[in-house]
């Protein structure tokens, strides 16, 4: 298998994928390429859940292997919220300001001992006449009292990675391809290809 299409139009998970995928000789496409693809309605209570409904769907409509993503940020003091809420915790518009603002507002007195806090991420495959199969990781960190830097998207400027000192929107794209959430799906997918894949291959 040489293509796969993300089920996502988010600009910024594209870039991480296709980055993750180049070097495996895989060409990525996404909903960014085909944009009278509809939205696929997020009813999942979990991560898991919300990203095997996004790569069944659209594995059905184009007959092909489909990734799709359900990630977001779990914060302890909140209860585990945003959680599957993450993208449009502010609003249905899905604005990352007003995201991290809200986010900000309510750990607001909080202590950074207790802004503990993980980028969740489950990866759904799904090609047709398969089970779909599903992985997923997590990365650790805390949410910061304010954002810093200008790399990266979502809740990056606030999430803060102790071992680094810095917010993930600080790291290079490189370093953050290396430690993300996503990056560690992928690690478990790779090392899960050869089964998903019925035998065709691994990502290398």
């Amino acid at each position: 298998m040489n293509k796969i299409v993300i089920a996502t139009k988010n600009a910024g998970k594209v870039r991480e994928f296709a980055a993750l995928f180049a070097k495996r000789g895989i060409d990525v496409k996404s909903l960014l390429d085909f944009p009278d693809v509809p939205d696929v309605e997020e009813t999942g209570s979990t991560f898991a859940e919300n990203a095997r409904l996004k790569a069944e769907a659209i594995s059905h409509r184009f007959g092909c292997p489909v990734i799709a993503d359900d990630s977001g940020l779990v914060v302890d003091a909140l209860g585990g919220r945003p959680g599957v809420y993450s993208a449009r915790y502010a609003g249905e518009d899905k604005n990352d300001a007003r995201n991290i603002a809200k986010l900000l507002h309510e750990l607001e007195g909080v202590p950074m001992e207790q802004r503990t806090a993980r980028f969740h991420c489950a990866l759904a495959v799904a090609i047709p006449g398969r089970p779909t199969a599903v992985v997923e990781a997590a990365c650790e960190g805390y949410i910061a009292e304010a954002p810093r830097g200008e790399g990266g998207f979502g809740y990056d400027p606030v999430f803060y990675l102790p071992e680094k000192g810095k917010t993930m929107a600080e790291l290079t794209p490189e370093e953050k391809n290396e430690i993300s959430h996503r990056a560690k799906a992928l690690a478990k997918l790779d090392e899960q290809w050869d089964d998903i894949m019925g035998g065709e291959g691994r990502m290398e």
